[in-house]
């Protein structure tokens, strides 16, 4: 990782005139001092006015705010950083809260599925089927001679709202701007990033049968021809790069835990959409129990969708239930309740009903005799909430309004303080409003959601302040903490020591009307301190390769983070290109 201790860092760069005016790594565009424009060739390419870093995030964020319409941000964002690396961090940073959903979630649902017809160049590694013989040559075409430390790979099969999006997806939008969340949020040096696209086809028919797609036009591979394919890529970042962190993005159902769990014992792999969101739900109700004074041990978790999101949730509850209170595995899995689009996930569904991977959380049918079902034997939501009493309710179903008042009403009748976390993206998906959560509790909910939510008034006038579920808070630190230990890989007990860290940050363990989880514009010192955490665990359990000391981490994170700051240019032709 580059040291970057302030502006005043001196860089040696060999690019001259033109060629460094379109490095966005190196380019400072107006910023250029004079003495630097006369060493690099620049005096007769650039205006007389030397601007400072500031006046040039002022004159940006003009230009962006002259374009009403969130794409259109978007674009402009992305030429911006085609443009100059340091004016495109140091813009998003000034204004995280407004622009992180401008580069991200959800503008990027539109960016991706319009990538072809918005397509002007092409940003980081293509690895295609069809072309699979020459990836090693591909591969190292791109990245010999480079240190990398985090690669965010994607096949584009699963974005949320909008699922398959062929290259779309894997590109410009989820790929590097998940790359860029690590920078802006946890400092990773945007140089020793690499966002890579698997392309094995897309089932899209709209993009199939669009004469301007880019991608293979050939429906998704499948099987052993795509595990051998994939396998190849992932041989490749383990033989070149044995210290990276490799972040799989959006991946399939069927791929996404699969593929996690065939190489996280080989390699440090993360895959937030199935780890990143149960760690910050994971920490979210840390932080409730921690206001409810009770344990996770002693909840009743109900879960209301049980895809990819909400089977990664439970697992890290379980997980968090073992480590933190001891139980062992089988019993804490007594504590769950998963509900998808059968009902209750229970014996009788039968092997065609209860997809790979969810068996251990299968209830038998004996506790559920009487209870009381439809024509074809299944057990919905009200029903569950009645027989259960559940303490936490957790909705990963994309089924707007799926917590009626009916429902939440009788959830409170069974807990005190109910811990309620409509998670679904995008808020139009959002099982229940907070307002009408906190409604229909008479002010007794715990609230977290996926997407922002202002404040809601509580039975005395107060305001409530609704937490956001976002995975950013977390999984940035997560990949910072992971690159700096060098650990060969991430493992459960490093991802519980960032969950701890982060539910410890919560504004609600000093005042229970206050968030579960830190405000996002605290994002990045909330990632540093995750960060700080989880190489603490690793030193401590073994898994680092660092000669450090715990007492050493916390400065060692701080001076390795990289920063939006210019520094200064000195020219030689042997130097960084």
């Amino acid at each position: 990782m580059t040291n970057v201790a302030d502006a005043q860092l001196v860089h040696r760069v060999a690019l001259r005139g033109e060629a460094i005016l379109t490095s966005p790594r190196w380019n400072k565009g107006t910023a250029f001092t004079l003495d630097e424009r006369k060493a690099f060739g620049l005096t007769g390419r650039l205006p007389f006015r030397v601007n400072t870093l500031d006046e040039q995030c002022d004159r940006a964020y003009d230009q962006l705010e002259a374009r009403p319409e969130p794409l259109r941000k978007n674009t402009f964002l992305q030429s911006l950083k085609d443009q100059n690396w340091v004016l495109y961090f140091a813009l998003i940073s000034r204004h995280l809260r407004e622009l992180i959903p401008i580069i991200y979630t959800p503008t990027e649902a539109e960016a991706i599925s319009n990538y072809s017809h918005l397509f002007r160049r092409s940003e980081g590694l293509y690895l295609t089927f069809p072309t699979k013989d020459s990836m090693e040559e591909d591969f190292l075409e791109q990245t010999k001679g480079r240190q990398i430390d985090l690669i965010v790979c994607s096949d584009a099969e699963q974005i949320l709202g909008i699922g398959d999006q062929g290259v779309g997806a894997s590109f410009k939008p989820i790929s590097a701007a998940k790359s860029a969340i690590y920078t802006l949020l946890a400092g990773v040096d945007p140089a020793k990033t690499l966002s890579v696209t698997l392309d094995v086809g897309t089932d899209n028919d709209d993009l199939l049968n669009d004469r301007l797609y880019v991608g293979w036009p050939h429906k998704r591979m499948r099987g052993e021809e795509y595990d051998q394919f994939v396998d190849r890529f992932v041989q490749l970042v383990r033989k070149y790069h044995p210290h990276s962190l490799l972040h799989f993005e959006d991946f399939g159902v069927t791929n996404a835990k699969r593929l996690l769990d065939k190489y996280r014992d080989q390699h440090a792999v993360f895959n937030d959409d199935v780890q990143g969101t149960g760690a910050v739900t994971l920490a979210c109700i840390m932080s409730a129990v921690g206001v409810t004074k009770s344990k996770l041990a002693d909840q009743r978790f109900v879960v209301f969708g049980a895809g990819s999101a909400g089977l990664g949730i439970t697992r890290q509850l379980r997980d968090g239930i073992v480590t933190i209170d001891g139980l062992d595995q089988e019993e804490a899995n007594k504590k769950f309740y998963l509900l998808d689009r059968f009902g209750l996930i229970k014996e009788s569904l039968g092997a065609e009903k209860i997809r790979e991977g969810i068996q251990e959380f299968v209830r038998p049918d004996s506790e559920w005799e009487g209870v009381q079902a439809n024509d074809n034997g299944e057990i919905g939501l009200l029903e569950v909430i009645k027989k259960v009493k559940p303490t936490v309710l957790i909705g990963c179903s994309t089924k707007a309004g799926a917590f009626t008042e009916e429902i939440i009403r009788e959830m409170a009748k069974g807990t005190e303080r109910p811990i309620i976390l409509p998670l679904s993206n995008p808020s139009k998906l959002h099982e229940v409003t907070p307002e009408n959560a906190m409604k229909w509790t008479e002010g007794k909910a715990l609230l977290a959601t996926g997407s922002p939510f202002p404040p809601c008034k509580l039975p005395n006038g107060k305001e409530y302040i609704v937490a956001e579920c976002n995975n950013a808070l977390i999984y940035p630190g997560l990949g910072l903490g992971a690159m700096l230990s060098k650990a060969r890989a991430l493992t459960d007990t490093m991802i519980i020591a960032g969950t701890r860290r982060l539910a410890s940050l919560a504004p609600a363990l000093k005042n229970p009307d206050d968030a579960l989880l830190p405000d996002f514009e605290d994002a990045p010192g909330v990632n540093y301190e995750v960060a700080v955490a989880v190489v603490e665990q690793a030193i401590e359990e073994g898994s680092a390769d660092v000669d450090w000391k715990k007492e050493e981490v916390r400065d060692k994170v701080k001076a390795a983070q990289w920063k939006p700051l210019y520094g200064t240019y000195v020219y030689d032709p042997n130097g960084t290109t």
